[in-house]
């Protein structure tokens, strides 16, 4: 049973803010955007969006490269923009999602008066200079634990090298330094409470960082259980830090009895894989290549278990949210969240970086077809009582309402210094 929460009738003036990945690499983060976007349209909100795209600087070669390094920690092109629509649109609510690399944390700074400060930690960016805590194929948290960001300069985390670690290194240690996180947003969003817990560890703010999932819009319809076909599925980036490696190994090993395996989206792993699997010459192997979002919902719906083998702390995967609104259960790595996410039962765990201990839990899961079955009508409740779009909603409407309310003391305080400030300066004059 879904929980009940109050219909909320008044309309807020929100402003979102979005720099695009790549269109070369989809990004579930723009999709959360768009999705997030369109639900508060569809209450009747007006929202107005200021977004930016990575492509701007990516078709510009070595000179964009040089503009994204230069604005990563501090635009002041975007700044002045962000200003001027503030002063037009006058919005209640500021929410941004991702400032890198060309809209920048300063945009924070430009927003003065009313309006509630409010960002989603994606990733953790904020303090670590990849966004993804992981270097030589392991989970890295210096950064987070020893609050600075030289340690990403020093091992060249981003693009493994030290030049690009440069500028979101500097953003780090910049916006750290003159205290943005700390005095200039008013609401932090994590995506689920072991990322609250370590970005508090951080540096944020705990009375401010609250936890509000991903969700999946609509309520699609599940495919029955022996109508699907049987056959697990990988959907994501074909990259190391999925752990890609690791379910293709645990499935070669396997051997003919395994059951299909097909791989969704591409990646730089992607010829490498490929070329393992054809000299060993499994059948069961099967890459489908780059698909839509609409297509690769469909190939979780059709298929009876969702595999995701990530080497490091994801924030929500969507995917995991698509396959609990499919009814898939989903196994998943031992790392970070991905453990409490499955825990009540809609999927199971593997140690990460085991490929030996991933293909005894698969064929596990496998080889008694009744107790993966029960996981898939869990993954389904999973959905129906934690990720729908009327949930997720009025818990963004909450972190809104509490955003709102810092802000406004915040804006009480500074008055009465303000007051203070010029009484004393009469006084002494």
């Amino acid at each position: 049973m879904q929980p009940s929460y109050p219909r909320r009738v008044e309309a807020m003036k929100i402003l979102a803010l979005h720099n695009f990945y790549g269109s070369a690499e989809p990004s579930g983060e723009n999709l959360v955007f768009e999705a997030e976007t369109a639900l508060l349209r569809s209450r009747g909100h007006d929202v107005r969006t200021f977004t930016r795209r990575s492509d701007e600087i990516r078709d510009q070669g070595k000179l964009g490269l040089v503009r994204g390094a230069l604005a990563t920690p501090w635009n002041p092109y975007m700044i002045r923009a962000v200003r001027r629509i503030l002063e037009q649109f006058q919005p209640d609510v500021v929410h941004v999602h991702n400032t890198f690399p060309l809209i920048s944390p300063g945009v924070f700074h430009a927003i003065d008066g009313s309006a509630a400060r409010v960002i989603t930690l994606h990733n953790y960016r904020l303090f670590c200079a990849a966004a993804t805590p992981m270097r030589e194929g392991r989970v890295c948290v210096l950064c987070l634990d020893r609050r600075s960001s030289w340690p990403a300069f020093q091992h060249g985390c981003y693009r493994s090298s030290r030049i690009a670690s440069a500028p979101p290194a500097i953003s780090v240690a910049l916006h750290r330094r003159i205290g943005t996180w700390e005095r200039k947003v008013d609401a932090f969003i994590a995506l689920t409470q072991f990322q609250r817990e370590r970005m508090t560890a951080a540096g944020l703010p705990h009375d401010r960082v609250w936890v509000k999932p991903n969700f999946f819009a609509g309520r699609p319809e599940v495919f029955p259980w022996f109508e699907r076909t049987p056959r697990a599925v990988f959907v994501g980036r074909i990259s190391e830090d999925k752990g890609v490696s690791d379910v293709v190994d645990a499935w070669l090993t396997w051997g003919q009895a395994a059951p299909e395996l097909a791989l969704v989206g591409d990646g730089p792993l992607r010829t490498e894989l490929e070329g393992r699997v054809r000299e060993a010459n499994r059948e069961n192997i099967r890459f489908v290549g780059r698909v839509s979002p609409q297509e690769a919902q469909r190939w979780i719906a059709s298929s009876r278990l969702l595999v995701l083998a990530s080497k490091w702390f994801e924030g929500f995967p969507l995917v995991l949210c698509e396959a609990f609104a499919s009814g898939t259960p989903a196994l998943v790595s031992g790392v970070g969240a991905l453990p409490q996410l499955v825990g009540a039962g809609a999927g199971a765990v593997f140690r990460m970086g085991d490929v030996r201990h991933l293909l005894e839990v698969a064929s596990g899961l496998w080889n008694h077809p009744r107790r993966l079955s029960r996981m898939a009508l869990r993954a389904r409740y999973e959905f129906d009582s934690r990720y729908t779009e009327d949930i997720n909603y009025e818990q963004l409407m909450n972190v809104y309402d509490k955003a709102i309310r810092v802000r406004r003391l915040a804006s009480r305080s500074d008055s009465r210094v303000h007051v203070q400030w010029k009484k004393s300066s009469i006084s002494r004059d």
